[in-house]
């Protein structure tokens, strides 16, 4: 099998990964559609119904960004730097409406969203790596601010602005990342930029299931019980070993060595399972427990931030990691 993979031409290698992934999901539904068939009303209905509904919306976000995925690869870099541009602005639309604003913040919103988000796209695609990781941080951060003071409003005018460009940071510097990696030149592996991410959702995700799974079958001592009563030490653990050993299995699909793999599996894991305790941080503090479906609608765009926060953290990190070390 790895024989007749490795014959394979890039484009063919990569369909075959999306045929995979369509195949995996496609079967979940089967199953999903079977299990929710076989439902019958009784006394713990009401409890199988909301673990199917929850299976179900988490199945629907794995089809969409599967879709998206797709869609990124196969129409081309820019179509892809497009399309992660729009999830941005969704992501950024969901985190600044449970951040509430005040009519000075107006035109710091336009500048976020209508600027600043479309200047940090076209860095991307236009490979200019150096200034986009630099654009946010240090340009963006001076102008939301001074942008805002010019709005003559100091009634919480610290927290606005660091709400404002904390959301930036995330949904738009942190996810930027992600076509970013599609972008970069490996020597003698061009064509296959689809598989880093492929790779670092995968390790990411694995990660926090496997972490998940463990607090439900064997309860750790919760680190921060106020921010989630599901973060253990242990538990973290075993979600960093599983994402670590997953990455090593995928390693002959990236271009690292078993060693590298592990390592980039485990900052991957790291920053994003660390990034998503963060979120549901702000998130308990705003007092809501999901950014989408479970908030009666408070946002947008259907809990997108709640599917994405992981990666707005691990791709930035990995990113550069990987830039890093391979001196890209």
């Amino acid at each position: 099998m790895t024989g007749f993979l490795r014959r394979l031409t890039p484009d063919q290698q990569v369909t075959a990964l999306f045929l995979l992934v369509f195949g995996v999901l496609a079967l979940a539904s089967v199953i999903l559609l079977a299990l929710s068939m076989r439902e019958r009303p009784g006394a713990s209905a009401p409890a199988g119904e909301g673990e199917l509904a929850h299976a179900g919306v988490l199945l629907r976000h794995s089809w969409f960004m599967a879709l998206v995925f797709w869609f990124a690869w196969a129409l081309g870099d820019v179509v892809a730097t497009v399309l992660f541009a729009l999830v941005s602005f969704f992501a950024l639309r969901e985190f600044i409406t449970l951040s509430p604003t005040r009519r000075a913040d107006h035109r710091s919103l336009v500048l976020a969203f209508f600027v600043v988000l479309p200047l940090q796209y076209w860095l991307v695609g236009a490979r200019q790596f150096d200034l986009f990781t630099v654009f946010i941080p240090v340009y963006v951060f001076l102008g939301l601010a001074v942008v805002s003071a010019l709005g003559n409003d100091t009634h919480g005018f610290l927290e606005r602005n660091a709400k404002l460009e904390w959301g930036v940071m995330v949904c738009v510097f942190g996810l930027s990342h992600v076509p970013a990696l599609l972008l970069l030149r490996f020597p003698d592996w061009s064509g296959r930029n689809a598989f880093l991410v492929f790779f670092v959702t995968l390790v990411v995700q694995t990660c926090m299931l496997a972490q998940h799974l463990a607090q439900r079958y064997r309860p750790g001592k919760a680190v921060a019980p106020q921010v989630s009563s599901s973060f253990s030490w242990l538990n973290w653990g075993i979600g960093m070993g599983a994402g670590a050993l997953l990455g090593v299995l995928l390693s002959g699909i990236t271009p690292f060595a078993p060693g590298q793999a592990l390592a980039m599996a485990l900052i991957a894991c790291m920053a994003g399972s660390l990034g998503h305790l963060v979120m549901k941080a702000i998130k308990r503090d705003r007092g809501v427990t999901n950014w989408g479906p479970r908030t009666a609608s408070v946002t947008g765009s259907a809990g997108l931030l709640d599917r994405v926060d992981a990666l707005c953290f691990a791709a930035p990190v990995f990113f550069h990691s990987v830039r890093w070390y391979f001196d890209l």
